[in-house]
């Protein structure tokens, strides 16, 4: 017979003791609760939808970042999407729930498999009130025993449960990890455009004051002025200039932020940022859906229910051991000796064998309350998640409406920025034109340089508000992580360096370890991860 023909039909036994376990078990009860769902408050629409910029209807936040239409910003975030270490944690983090499920699914078949085997030389002490003299012997043995705790409660099954929902609970986690990603990526982005910005604004304010300066030197040299106007002008304009520094610094620290993002070291950018792009621009409205979306669209929602549903399993676990544990155990051995007539040889006549088999039971009768505290524990646990889950569903809920509020009230914010940002220009116009006429003395000059560089500065910080609030948005409406969907969730490097390691089998192969979109828990007995 062919190493091929054997490999199937080994196969295909697999498959028919697996099938008539199942049968035999299937009858059995799982003590311990089933998983429902908890009960959430949700608000029937967003408080915003009041606002005709925020719509009510359905939209694909897949590439949500595109609303800015920014390349820059595409090319970043798709090169965070492959280069991104945290996000490679939490990658291998699905893969090592995917082993420890193929463990909870192999402790449901017969735990103990084995073959032993021995050659021992003996020699009774002389010494001893009861020995027989001798000269020693040696003794061989060889066997294989096996021993299956059955299923009867459930235990392993619950088990296999729990470890089930522990491995979509990882795969949760990758989304939501790669939703906080595309975010921090886009904030990151608009922190330094607006960093770049409000640098141009203040070297454009430096470079006028310092027209101003010139004025008020060249009429102080002519006696139309005292010292002071020219002391105010050089105070004002190195009080400008010292804005610089500061602005400097954290426009590094956020290339820096961004580049450890990228998986690159602090300030290594793949792409030359310039210092002249503008802010990104948000649209003026954006489609928000309904609360009720949340909670299938955000990723962490969904890894709150699958821990509280992993947890849930665990009672099962915990109560099982209240009840006694049927077992089914075999030995048989093979014993031969070299005393007297016999011989090592004989090892191997059926003659030299002895068996055991039969069944057995364990129960836990005097256990000091252990075990039933125990339970008491999981269920506490269980119930602690419950909450969480449901905490996590109304703080998703205030993360949308307090980002549409900053996003919408930034709008209003900006526009009368802007204004008031023309305005303050205008005014300095004129008071530097009634300064050089005598009619204004600088203080009045000086008041509107402060005003004009205060009014363009927050202007530029509340376009970069308004775009990160937008960001905001997108983060708490759980956009971006449907990136991966149909894509590996370990890069093909890092399973090469696996690989090399350890025999992973085939739970490298994408198709094992990444689980349809929309599969829930589930409590079905696989195959064992041979």
């Amino acid at each position: 017979m062919s190493i091929e023909v054997c490999k199937t039909v080994f196969a295909a036994g697999r498959r028919a003791a697996a099938v008539a376990m199942i049968m035999l078990l299937g009858a059995c009860a799982m003590v311990g609760p089933d998983y429902v769902r908890p009960k959430v408050k949700l608000s029937p629409g967003w408080k915003e939808t009041g606002d005709g910029r925020v719509t009510a209807g359905t939209a694909d936040y897949r590439n949500w970042w595109r609303v800015f239409n920014d390349p820059v910003l595409d090319s970043l975030i798709a090169r965070a999407y492959k280069e991104n270490l945290t996000l490679r944690i939490a990658g291998v983090r699905v893969l090592e729930a995917r082993a420890q499920l193929g463990i909870a699914v192999g402790e449901f078949y017969p735990q103990t498999q084995q073959a032993a085997g021995s050659l021992l030389y003996e020699r009774a002490s002389a010494s001893t009130p009861t020995s027989v003299p001798s000269t020693g012997f040696l003794q061989s043995q060889i066997g294989v025993n096996a021993a299956w705790e059955l299923d009867f409660w459930g235990k392993f099954r619950r088990g296999i449960e729990s470890a089930d929902a522990d491995w979509l609970a990882s795969v949760a986690n990758y989304d939501n990890a790669m939703v906080s990603l595309t975010a921090d990526v886009a904030n990151a982005y608009i922190s330094i455009r607006t960093l770049q910005k409000r640098i141009i604004i203040a070297r454009q304010n430096a470079e006028v004051q310092k027209e101003t300066l010139d004025i008020t030197e060249a009429r102080f040299r002519f006696g139309t002025v005292t010292e002071l106007d020219v002391e105010q002008a050089k105070t004002s304009l190195d009080n400008t200039l010292a804005t610089i520094p500061a602005l400097q610094a954290q426009l590094r620290q956020s290339e820096h932020a961004l580049s450890v993002l990228l998986g690159l070291p602090p300030g290594d950018l793949p792409v030359n940022l310039g210092d002249n792009s503008d802010i990104p621009v948000s649209p003026r409205g954006i489609i928000a859906g309904i609360p009720s979306d949340l909670l299938r669209r955000r990723p962490d929602i969904r890894l709150a229910e699958y821990q509280a549903a992993a947890q849930s399993a665990q009672i099962g676990v915990a109560k099982a051991d209240l009840y006694p544990a049927f077992s089914l155990s075999g030995n048989l051995t093979f014993t031969a000796t070299d005393i007297g007539a016999s011989s090592l040889s004989d090892m191997f006549k059926w003659s030299s064998r002895s068996v055991s088999a039969g069944p057995s039971f364990q129960w836990n009768i005097l256990n000091y309350g252990r075990i039933t505290n125990n339970v008491r524990v999981q269920d506490a646990r269980l119930q602690e998640l419950l909450i969480a889950y449901q905490n996590t569903v109304l703080t998703a809920q205030q993360e949308v409406e307090d980002n549409l509020a900053a996003f919408l009230e930034g709008g209003e914010r900006a526009r009368l920025l802007a204004q008031s940002a023309a305005a303050a220009r205008k005014a300095f116009d004129l008071a530097v034109l009634q300064y050089r006429q005598g009619i204004k003395d600088f203080t009045t000059v000086l008041t509107a340089q402060q005003a004009l560089l205060t009014e363009q500065d927050s202007l530029a910080v509340t376009l970069g508000s308004i775009s990160a609030s937008l960001v905001g948005v997108y983060r708490a409406l759980g956009g971006g992580w449907e990136v991966r969907e149909g894509k590996e969730l370990v890069p093909r490097e890092v399973r090469d360096e696996m690989t090399k390691r350890t025999n992973w089998g085939s739970l490298l192969a994408p198709a094992s370890y990444n689980p349809p979109i929309d599969r829930g828990p589930e409590d079905s007995v696989r195959a064992p991860d041979w």
